[in-house]
């Protein structure tokens, strides 16, 4: 499968599907609804100790003593842990990913050593016969501070005077190399043609600055694992995360282990989002285990997830896009600063590649600065760093189509990045399906309908890249003809359901006959995280692969059974047939399976494959609301989203995924910020004060599938989980925009801002 011929009658719509495209019953939904699911925390074992930490009251300040001899002494503490404990790492030592990862930098994160660098910052970990007794514990470590001043925003920390987080760290990416420490930890740059002599053959400009807060990812479960390690120095950790490998990688290089030594069995996990992407409590579980000699078990409160774990960068963006009066756009130039959190890293390079990547654009500049301030270490966010870059990008655009008198989606259609579009990052695009979803969403009935008084409707819309990478899959066939499908992918969105339409789809056999399962990482090869939407593409592909080995294997024994040439046994609706001859009656994998003894042993598939092709994903969204002048509040009235996915391999969790980007992001936009006060400590550390959207907030949320099928595929998946929550910053702030008649460039829109805009004009 996954020829050009393959290709061309799937997007001719003549390839039927008897699985893809379906909406059963996902197989995990029976155990997670009657709460039989085993999530993070519900993991326990005999001996079993409880695990707290010491976080740090201050933003910044130095360690200057730790003392933990009173703990020691409380009946029931086993054990303590500090930065001491931890190796030293080269500081050069580093991952490329989506974001470079200093693995010096991470442990630094997991527990501070010289310096806390944010409220909630780990110092000590401790681990006791009971919560309560462990609770205890934490009141009786004592840690000496010096507090220093934070920096807790971008346009602080790039002062010239500001704090300095990090001695000796000096901007990267900037000639030549500066001489002074500074908390901008590196410029990056992506441009195509020359914006200043494009701008110059502008016959309008729109320029416009555009800020936003720091937002949690708010998944409902909070970290939580179990560590635990034998006399031979073998860890066992049961882990909410999205990646088993992931975890074991890290605890490996963090801890100095090797790999061979760590096992990790992933529970099932109640959200992550790119949240979950990271370690935190692993590497102080493993430590404590082993110094105790005993199990221990450690689960973050609400208070500490918000404090102490990755949220997504607040930022800065000045856009400036410059167009001729027909609507054609001839420049566009995008600047940004993103906040990093305690440690370099923010997503700002990726905003960088993504913000204009809708748009067909010969003269384009994107430069992005990585600033490091006294916040939580920024973690992945659904499309990292996109959002944002789209929220400034889309917001200019709507102003234009404003200034010219031109609909929005019309000027989004006549500059719409189309196959060979070559992007700013510096790809030229394949077969995509930006303009599809654009001239979908112009034909919506939500689009063509009226408003009423104090109402607006905005759109906008949205780039993500979708990555491969390298996954793993087996495909095991029982003595009755049933399978077995094992991946090392963590099942967030449904992709088990999805993995199981799709080794039917290839084995031709009922959906109930397959049991897909995530496998922990000493029963599958290795499989990279779930994330970057990459699983129902890459490990799906392995799974496509997996089963077509299965199905030769299964060819061949045919063929010797029947004593033929391989080349005349074919595979058709999960059966060997016979193609020369009627002598042969069709063996189904039942009937494989029942000789399998006698034919070689038991019958398997496997696939491990680092997968190329991903298709880029496009989106586009509608929103109306109605504001409320007197308290500025702001209801969500419709919202449409439309998505080029690719193919649906199943819809249901398909339009799930579209509509939960869509909440996230009008989370984003109206009510979701960190609040700290001012010495850096955070206000808001729980779901009361922290206002996402509930289902009441929120209205039916239509998801329109697009499938402009990506050749990378057999079955032309696209990625379709992080390219929902880019569009929704923009569409929410341009309906706000023109329900009351301001622009709106301050992010979230919450009614005391609103009413200070209205009040202002």
């Amino acid at each position: 499968m996954g020829n050009e011929k393959d290709y061309l009658e799937l997007i001719d719509g003549e390839k039927k599907f008897r699985h893809i495209g379906t909406r059963p019953i996902r197989p995990d939904g029976v155990d997670k609804v009657t709460g039989r699911a085993n999530f993070g925390a519900d993991f326990t074992m005999n001996g079993m100790l409880h695990g707290r930490v010491v976080r740090s009251p201050h933003a910044h300040a130095k360690i200057k003593s730790i003392n933990s001899t009173k703990a020691l002494k409380l009946k029931g503490v086993k054990a303590v842990v500090t930065g001491k404990d931890f190796p030293t790492l080269d500081p050069s030592d580093k991952a490329v990913g989506e974001v470079t990862v200093s693995f010096f930098d991470m442990s630094r994160n997991v527990i501070a050593r010289d310096k806390v660098l944010y409220d909630g910052h780990a110092v000590a970990a401790v681990a006791a016969t009971s919560p309560q007794i462990a609770e205890k514990a934490l009141a009786l470590i004592e840690v000496e501070y010096e507090v220093l001043k934070p920096v807790m925003t971008v346009s602080e920390a790039m002062k010239k005077n500001a704090p300095i987080l990090h001695k000796g760290m000096k901007t990267s990416g900037v000639e030549p190399t500066p001489s002074r420490s500074s908390n901008v930890a590196s410029r990056a740059e992506f441009k195509l043609g020359d914006v200043n002599k494009a701008f110059k053959e502008a016959d309008i400009i729109v320029e416009r600055d555009y800020t936003t807060q720091t937002v949690h990812q708010g998944y409902i479960e909070p970290h939580a694992c179990v560590a635990d390690i034998n006399a031979d120095d073998m860890a066992t950790i049961w882990s909410s995360s999205q990646g088993q490998f992931m975890v074991r990688a890290l605890v490996a290089k963090l801890l100095a282990m090797n790999t061979s030594k760590i096992k990790v069995i992933p529970s099932e996990i109640g959200g992550g989002f790119g949240g979950k992407t990271i370690v935190y409590l692993e590497p102080l579980a493993v430590l404590l285990a082993k110094k105790a000699g005993r199990p221990v078990k450690m689960v973050m409160t609400r208070d500490e997830v918000m404090r102490a774990t990755g949220p997504t960068s607040g930022g800065h963006a000045r856009a400036k896009i410059g167009a001729k009066n027909d609507g054609t756009i001839v420049a566009g130039e995008l600047e940004m600063e993103y906040e990093a959190g305690a440690f370099p890293g923010s997503p700002v390079g990726l905003g960088c590649m993504t913000g204009f990547a809708p748009y067909n654009l010969k003269d384009v500049s994107c430069v992005g600065w990585d600033v490091v301030v006294n916040r939580p270490k920024a973690a992945a966010y659904r499309a990292p760093g996109a959002p944002v870059a789209a929220f400034a990008v889309e917001s200019a655009m709507d102003e234009l189509a404003e200034q010219l008198k031109i609909d929005p989606l019309k000027l989004r259609i006549k500059n719409a990045a189309v196959e060979g579009t070559q992007a700013p990052y510096g790809v030229k695009f394949p077969r995509i399906g930006c303009l599809e979803t654009l001239t979908e969403a112009q034909t919506t009935d939500h689009y063509n309908s009226p408003l009423g008084p104090n109402q607006g409707r905005g759109v906008a819309s949205g780039f993500w890249f979708n990555i491969g990478g390298q996954s793993s899959a087996s495909v095991m066939v029982n003595p009755d003809g049933t399978v077995i499908v094992a991946t090392g992918s963590p099942d967030i969105g449904g992709s088990r359901a999805s993995m199981a339409l799709m080794a039917a789809e290839v084995l031709g056999i009922e959906l109930q006959n397959i049991k897909p399962l995530v496998a922990d990482t000493e029963s599958v090869p290795y499989s990279d995280l779930t994330g970057g939407s990459r699983v129902t593409f890459a490990t799906g592909k392995a799974v496509v692969e997996a089963a077509e080995d299965a199905v030769n294997d299964m060819k061949r024994r045919a063929a010797k059974i029947w004593d033929v040439d391989f080349d005349q046994v074919e595979w058709k609706d999960g059966s060997a047939c016979c193609i020369e001859t009627d002598v042969h009656k069709p063996m189904t994998i039942a009937d494989i399976a029942a000789m399998a003894g006698k034919t070689g042993g038991a019958i398997s598939g496997k696939a491990n494959i680092n997968a190329k092709g991903a298709g880029a994903a496009f989106a586009t969204h509608i929103c109306d609301v109605e504001v409320d002048p007197e308290t500025g509040h702001v209801t969500v009235l419709k919202y449409t989203a439309v998505q080029d996915v690719g193919t649906a391999i199943h819809p249901s969790y398909v339009e799930g995924q579209m509509q939960g980007g869509a909440v996230q992001g009008i989370g984003w936009a109206l009510n979701e910020e960190y609040v700290y006060g001012k010495e850096g400590q955070l206000q808001n550390t729980g779901f009361l004060d922290y206002r996402v959207p509930v289902a009441s907030d929120m209205p039916m949320i239509d998801a329109i599938i697009v499938e402009v099928p990506n050749p990378g595929h057999p079955y032309g998946v696209r990625g379709v989980g992080e390219v929902p929550i880019v569009p929704p910053l923009a569409a929410v702030a341009n309906a706000v925009s023109h329900a009351i008649g301001i622009r709106m460039t301050d992010l979230p829109m919450s009614p005391p801002k609103i009413l200070a805009a209205i009040d202002a004009e």
